[in-house]
């Protein structure tokens, strides 16, 4: 089975920090950062990018649509 890696981009302007992508995320790769964005939101941001394998899961579950998910195969 062909391990990948991953990594995702947050819109961190438009994340609401609804949390909805922490919980779905199998791995534990996303949590809601400390600081707020323009709209006084805590946003989701990758704080273990090593384990993100591309799964997609945090993208499918947003309402907002802000998160970008890349996937590669691991060399």
């Amino acid at each position: 089975m062909a391990k990948f890696k991953g990594a995702i981009v947050v819109d961190t302007e438009k994340c609401k920090g609804c949390g909805l992508c922490v919980v779905s995320c199998p791995t534990s790769v996303i949590e809601l950062a400390r600081g707020v964005n323009g709209k006084g939101y805590h946003y989701a941001h990758m704080a273990n990018p090593d384990a993100c394998i591309g799964c997609s899961s945090c993208g499918l579950v947003c309402p907002d649509t802000v998160i970008t998910v890349y996937r590669a195969k691991a060399s």
